[in-house]
């Protein structure tokens, strides 16, 4: 049986907002190692689990979906986000240039 992944994902580096950052994330991990194809060159394999990603509201909702159906989990807590207050003042400031 695969192991299955519960996460919230982080927003990524191109993003300005936090859009498809709220829902929770089950995936599975992969059990066979990709290879590329001689003919085409493509990179694929044979686990089909490796493409399954189903989307939760929350983290309870993910969890009760893996017990249920009999899955080994593992849940990966969100890090705390960090924010560091900045002035728009503060980019013309001499002590920042000095």
């Amino acid at each position: 049986m695969a192991k299955a992944r519960i996460y919230k994902p982080a927003k990524s580096a191109m993003q300005s907002g936090r859009g498809k950052t709220a829902k929770w994330v089950l995936e599975f991990e992969a059990t066979e190692r990709r290879q590329t194809d001689p003919l085409v060159g493509w990179v694929g394999s044979g686990d089909t689990l490796s493409q399954v990603s189903m989307d939760f509201d929350s983290r309870e909702a993910a969890v009760a979906f893996a017990e249920r159906e009999g899955l080994d989990f593992a849940v990966e807590e969100p890090k705390a986000r960090r924010l560091v207050p900045n002035n728009y003042s503060d980019n013309f400031a001499a002590s920042k240039w000095s």
